[in-house]
């Protein structure tokens, strides 16, 4: 297989390509979906193989000897992070929104704040919001069109009922790569306000060539005693529907807390998951991630050069991540005439910006992790969509 193979995902339950005729009213027959947050990419081959043998078996009983499947996950850490990882400190939850899920659970109580750096990934105020927390927006402040930490701004911010903060690094929506200082004035930023650190790594594998992602755990190893860290296997290799992914906790007391709280909800890992993720954590699935990220390096150049000659249109630059985050504040538009011009008539269902929160409204997500010939048909379209600006 090839990253420029086509293929037709529409009739498979697909939440992004079934859903979407509802949702946008855009049928897979002439709607582009490039909203939710998989890609349109077969996973490699290894990952293949590992699931053909548990069909040749026939056998699909409850798992057990994780032993494997932990030697994989501290050997990607260690070879493509540099980060040591113990396999007492590993949880197996159903996903990262689980996991975060799960954390908020055992590290906090109904009522209590969870510091969010907005815009960001929608599910986790949604998630906060259901379990009775108060989601509290610390903006990000963007400098030429780039996203940036405002910490003195965040502290005026708040009340001193914040708990906890998460941390999407690489960043969701928007790809910026944390440097090294930004992330320890994340964790000065907690160990100030006594706070709870989440950091979700889950796009830290999806680094674009010339950047250089680096883990909290290695840029803040002092505040260990509050860091929780979070990383998984289904976005780097695009299995997302094996709901499976880590929450590792160095700290034995918070280890202690995670645990009571993994036992309370019932949470087991599902035998599929843990043998896509055995199998992917290798070194053929390294060099996967590797073409991979060469392929989407060239779908992301392709559509930033796209973007920048439609007036008034704004690719943020994109470090990490298959995500691209467009701004369209400059058309003079009000989002709902712009949604309108790239729902209805370019036909592309995106992510909108205000679901990510204060800072998304005059934005649109665009997913290309796809075929560069869907990327292609997307500026056409968006070309079109907008050509009275021309």
């Amino acid at each position: 297989m090839t990253f420029d193979t086509s293929i037709n995902r529409a009739g498979t339950h697909s939440s992004k390509w079934d859903t979407m005729e509802t949702l946008y009213g855009l049928s897979p027959r002439e709607g582009l979906a490039m909203w939710v947050a998989d890609m349109e990419f077969r996973p490699p081959q290894v990952v293949q193989r590992a699931l053909e043998k548990m069909l040749a078996h026939g056998v699909y009983g409850y798992f057990g000897n994780d032993s494997a499947y932990l030697d994989a996950i501290r050997w990607w850490m260690k070879a493509r992070h540099n980060w040591d990882v113990a396999p007492e400190s590993i949880f197996t939850t159903h996903g990262l929104v689980n996991g975060t899920a799960l954390c908020i659970d055992a590290f906090t109580e109904p009522g209590d704040g969870i510091i969010l750096m907005t815009p960001v990934y929608h599910a986790f105020a949604r998630i906060i919001k259901a379990a009775g927390r108060e989601v509290v927006e610390c903006p990000l402040a963007l400098v030429n069109g780039v996203a940036q930490m405002d910490i003195p701004a965040w502290e005026a911010r708040l009340t001193g009922r914040e708990k906890m903060l998460i941390l999407c690094s690489p960043h969701n929506p928007g790809g910026r790569v944390w440097t090294v200082a930004e992330l320890r004035e994340v964790a000065d930023f907690c160990r100030r306000h006594d706070l709870i650190l989440i950091s979700d790594e889950i796009h830290h594998d999806l680094v674009y060539p010339g950047e250089t992602h680096t883990v909290m755990a290695n840029a803040a190893p002092d505040i260990s005693d509050r860091l929780i860290m979070m990383s998984a296997t289904t976005k780097t290799f695009n299995i997302p529907g094996a709901y499976i992914g880590n929450v590792i906790i160095a700290d034995p007391v918070l280890r202690k807390s995670f645990a009571n709280t993994m036992t309370a909800m019932g949470i087991s890992p599902n035998s599929f998951g843990v043998h896509m993720a055995t199998a992917a954590y290798s070194p053929e699935g390294a060099a996967w991630v590797d073409d991979l990220m060469r392929y989407l390096d060239g779908n992301r150049r392709l559509f930033d050069a796209g973007i920048a000659r439609i007036p008034g249109l704004r690719s943020t630059p994109l470090q990490a991540t298959y995500l691209a985050w467009v701004d369209f504040s400059g058309t003079g538009m009000a989002p709902a005439e712009f949604i309108q011009r790239v729902e209805r008539t370019a036909k592309i269902a995106t992510n909108h910006g205000a679901s990510f929160g204060t800072g998304g409204v005059a934005f649109l997500r665009f997913n290309l992790g796809c075929p560069r010939a869907m990327v292609v048909e997307a500026i056409d379209r968006l070309t079109r969509a907008f050509a009275d600006l021309q």
